[in-house]
């Protein structure tokens, strides 16, 4: 089975089909979690899986899971996928190709006639990316028991929506019960979402682990006045003392290089009028590296800033930890499985570390997981001008089928 090859233009052209769905004027998508944007994307997604022949769970969570069967279906299943969601100006391939690349390996077994030992699952996670309801990978946070399934569903978005509100709005509140069943192994196929591969010419990352993160929500309060009275020396500006703490994080991401990141990407100035001094601002930090010793040391570099910036400010913080998640190394025989593909199918490589959270960093947590990476042109994400080759993306997802075989043992 050496020579086995997914159909790219297939994939490539199931891509395009569900990138229509939420498509944006750059090339992108937005296609938020929950939204009916999402419930087109996931029905698309379902009448496919059904027309290859799968059967379909969906759990309480949101989860869609497709299963083909195997020859001994007592056995654990082997798992791929990723997200159908995606930020507000996404990319139509993070998340979509990991589960449509699940598809076109089904899609392909059924071409070839082929039937694996233990049965084959792609799954699409529900609100990966974080962006309508925070925190990021909930589905999959659920699904490992990282969050209590009430907890999730209690999450609200910026116009107090709850996530059991709009799963049951969309048609997605499902009632399968999967959490807590032996997984044989996960696989996860995506796009790097970093410039590495492109820059040194290589075809397939073979992820290793990806990095820690800590998440942050930060209340700064200060008071609010009239900006034409009131003399500079006697303000309490939030908004000076939060574009101060904004400076900070940025200099922590810098002083731990080159390794770390740290960014701000939320922020809420109130009353956000024009002749009001700002009195109350809340933002967001975002805080990775693979290496939990050194997060922690930003974590405190964090703290003591904001205390010094608040201090002089004359203005009160609250740095509430909102989210975090350790380094997550892969396991060694699914990282084997991937670069022996690698190898035997002929593709440059390189081993990688992940630099973005995915839903493979809370599998990890219940079953032996690996990832597989391909270049995307010039490492940009989370932007609708994100892009990737077909030969790249279809070299990918020929490495996720012969992992795939590989654990679930196939039988011409």
């Amino acid at each position: 089975m050496q020579n086995l090859k997914i159909d790219g233009d297939r994939l490539w052209q199931s891509l395009m089909e569900l990138a229509k769905i939420g498509a944006t004027e750059k090339g992108g998508v937005c296609r938020l979690a929950l939204t009916d944007l999402d419930r087109q994307g996931r029905d698309l997604f379902i009448r496919w899986c059904k027309d290859a022949g799968c059967t379909i769970s969906v759990d309480p969570i949101g989860n869609i899971f497709a299963r083909r069967a195997g020859k001994d279906n007592s056995q654990p299943p082997i798992v791929t996928g990723s997200h159908l969601d995606s930020q507000p100006t996404g990319g139509k391939f993070d998340g979509a190709y990991g589960v449509l690349a699940g598809l076109e390996v089904i899609r392909t077994l059924n071409d070839l006639g082929i039937t694996t030992q233990a049965p084959v699952e792609v799954v699409a996670w529900t609100n990966e990316e974080g962006s309508r309801f925070s925190p990021a990978m909930v589905g999959s946070g659920v699904y490992a028991g990282v969050f209590a399934l009430d907890e999730a569903l209690a999450k609200k978005d910026i116009d107090n929506k709850t996530m059991g509100d709009e799963l049951k709005r969309i048609g997605y509140a499902g009632k399968d019960q999967l959490s807590g069943r032996e997984v044989g192994a996960y696989f996860e196929a995506h796009i790097e979402q970093g410039p590495i591969l492109e820059a040194e010419k290589k075809t397939i990352g073979v992820v290793t682990a990806a990095q820690g993160q800590r998440w942050y929500e930060i209340f700064v309060t200060g008071q609010e006045a009239h900006a034409g009275p009131t003399p500079m020396p006697r303000r309490r500006d939030a908004l000076v003392a939060a574009s101060r703490m904004v400076d900070a994080v940025n200099r922590i991401g810098h002083k731990f290089a080159p390794l770390a990141c740290a960014t701000v990407g939320f922020m809420q100035v109130s009353p956000n009028s024009r002749n009001t001094i700002p009195g109350k601002v809340f933002f967001t930090v975002d805080f990775r590296h693979p290496i939990d010793a050194t997060l922690t040391q930003m974590h405190e570099a964090l703290h003591a800033e904001c205390k010094v910036i608040a201090e002089a400010a004359k203005v009160e913080v609250e740095i509430k930890d909102f989210w975090y998640f350790a380094p997550t190394p892969f396991a060694d025989d699914c990282v084997n499985a991937v670069r022996q593909a690698t190898t035997q199918l002929g593709y440059s490589h390189r081993d990688i570390v992940s630099g973005a959270g995915h839903d493979a960093v809370y599998m990890a947590k219940v079953a032996p997981t690996g990832m597989i990476f391909v270049p995307c042109r010039d490492g940009i994400s989370h932007n609708e001008i994100e892009d990737a080759t077909p030969e790249d993306l279809t070299a990918g997802a020929n490495v996720l089928l012969h992992a795939i075989l590989e654990r679930a043992k196939a039988n011409p």
